[in-house]
């Protein structure tokens, strides 16, 4: 019976062997770096990065706004992202969904609509 449960996992064996050898590579990588990088530390790399801007030891206390485009950035890659996951399954089933489903992705794709006209007129696509 033990050779039969081998046969029946057998296709799994090429997954399996990339997950070990992804995991092996890994292992390696984070093990090898310190030993055949280089060494050479200054002021510089040893200071907090912090996007560029250079880092101030107070911090800032009821700072200044943040730009609204961060949010605007963000909000476009949740909505073109979640756009995506939806219109795949949808594009792969189409014809199985019949009218109901194009009901459906029509909803959809004028409510994403909306948020890409709102989006639009406050400036997010504007990359100055």
């Amino acid at each position: 019976m033990a050779w039969k449960e081998g046969i029946v996992l057998q296709p799994y064996l090429p997954l399996l062997l990339m997950f070990v050898l992804a995991a092996g590579f890994a292992v390696f990588s984070v093990t090898a770096a310190p030993y055949i990088g280089p060494r050479r530390y200054n002021r510089a790399k040893l200071d907090a990065y912090e996007c560029g801007i250079e880092p101030s030891p107070q911090p800032v206390v009821g700072g200044g706004r943040m730009p609204v485009a961060y949010y605007l950035t963000a909000m476009l890659f949740i909505l073109f992202d979640i756009e995506m996951v939806f219109l795949y399954p949808f594009a792969v089933k189409a014809d199985d969904l019949g009218l109901f489903g194009l009901v459906e992705i029509v909803l959809f794709i004028v409510s994403v609509g909306f948020a890409y006209a709102y989006v639009w007129r406050r400036g997010g696509l504007d990359w100055n």
